[in-house]
């Protein structure tokens, strides 16, 4: 099976050798030994096509001829008669022309001219001959149309089958895939009539495109083409970098993303949301290239690229990019809003925790002074009630006070008598006092 070809002309007679045939016979008529017979040119006549009714042997000087729809001599369906002059009956529509030899044209023929067509022949004994033709019409044929159960199948998983319609009568049909004949495959299968083409488990091979032909014996049709949509999971995609690890500012950097899919689309994702080109961003034709030039800073994280196709969608592994940049006064400045906020914050708990601090440690302060003098003052009064009974030596009276005020031992030792027994510590001190 061949390569599919154009649609071939209209069997049908040129109109010069249709006008040749009635001349012919116009002016020869056979011998009438013979017995009259119908002859239609083309026997297999296209859709508006003309179409001769040739008669045969038809009787030396006949009186007149008529012609008849049907296989029976009816006036009610007489198309033309013919004596001397032609005479048109109720059948005739106006395409129909009789030749004084009797043959009949008609032009312009439709599938409702198809049918039988009698000729009935007076001799000059006023004897009738009758003999009955038949016309059969074939259409020309539309540009079929190819129709799927399921034009997005999934690979290895779904069953399509393609329907050539219109369905037409006498009519054979041929397919095509990818310009060829079809294959032999068992995943092929064609109806009885092949009109109809199973592909069972369909792969990405079977996306065609698949043209469908319409023939009948009078005219040649095919299809626009059809392709298959076949869906397929998606293997996972790639990414590669000329570098991943930059200056600041020094060079560019090209990130692409690598895959063996077909008939795919590619998305870029930086730090997992979909990314915004800078104007320092440039991607290839088919975005399987992102190249960033210059590298800032804030182009640091981890990027990703997503291939997919109209069934489902493949993302691959992060790839990490760092920028190393200097840090000088100017990049203070480049803080990002959250962070400024941040340091704020830190410094005002800062502030609130010193002055919390200090105003602990000035109430532990005022509270210990406090505690102070009402020591002394009981101290005071205690040694007022008691001057009477204690010893008047100056030293002693000292001595008390400021074991009371500030219990130090070395402060005691240097304003003790001679006479007094040096203290050691705090302790002695407070022990002495509480014995007087």
């Amino acid at each position: 099976m061949g390569t599919p070809s154009g649609p071939s002309r209209r069997r049908c007679i040129p109109w010069n050798r249709l006008l040749l045939a009635v001349s012919l016979l116009t002016f020869w008529t056979p011998p009438t030994t013979a017995q009259l017979t119908i002859e239609t040119v083309p026997p297999l006549a296209a859709e508006g096509s003309d179409v001769l009714l040739l008669a045969h042997n038809v009787t030396k000087n006949p009186l007149g001829y008529a012609w008849y729809r049907g296989e029976r001599v009816d006036n009610s369906q007489l198309i033309a008669s013919y004596r001397v002059a032609t005479t048109k009956g109720p059948a005739h529509s106006g395409r129909e022309t009789l030749y004084p030899n009797g043959t009949l044209l008609i032009q312009n023929v439709t599938q409702k001219d198809t049918g039988s067509y009698t000729l009935l022949v007076t001799k000059d004994d006023l004897q009738t001959e009758r003999q009955t033709g038949h016309l059969h019409i074939l259409p020309m044929l539309p540009r079929p149309v190819i129709t799927s159960n399921n034009s997005n199948p999934w690979e290895h998983q779904d069953t399509v089958v393609l329907t050539c319609g219109p369905e037409t009568q006498n009519t054979s049909y041929m397919w095509w895939i990818n310009n060829q004949s079809l294959p032999n495959s068992t995943r092929l299968e064609l109806s009885e009539d092949k009109r109809t083409l199973t592909v069972f488990n369909v792969t990405r091979n079977d996306t065609g495109p698949y043209v469908c032909e319409a023939w009948n014996p009078v005219s040649v049709s095919r299809s626009d083409p059809f392709t298959l949509n076949v869906l397929y999971p998606v293997a996972q995609p790639s990414l590669q970098a000329s570098n991943t690890t930059v200056i600041e500012h020094e060079g560019p950097v090209v990130l692409t993303c690598l895959t063996d899919e077909t008939g795919i689309s590619i998305r870029w994702f930086f730090k997992g949301r979909s990314l915004l080109l800078a104007q320092r961003m440039t991607l290839s034709s088919d975005n399987s290239t992102l190249t960033i030039d210059p590298v800032s800073r804030q182009d640091a994280g981890d990027y990703q690229c997503e291939v997919s196709n109209r069934g489902n969608s493949s993302r691959s592994d992060p790839l990490s990019l760092h920028v190393k940049y200097k840090l000088t006064p100017e990049s203070s400045s480049d803080l990002s809003a959250g962070a400024i906020v941040g340091i704020v914050i830190g410094a005002m708990a800062g502030v609130a925790l010193i002055g919390a601090l200090v105003y602990f440690v000035y109430v532990i302060s005022t509270r210990g002074a406090s505690d102070q003098r009402d020591l002394t003052e009981h101290k005071s009064s205690d040694h007022n009630h008691s001057q009477g009974h204690s010893d008047s030596s100056p030293e002693k009276v000292d001595e008390v006070e400021y074991s009371s005020l500030n219990f130090n031992a070395q402060e005691l030792k240097n304003k003790a008598t001679s006479a007094s027994p040096s203290p050691t510590n705090t302790e002695t001190i407070y022990s002495e006092v509480k014995k007087q």
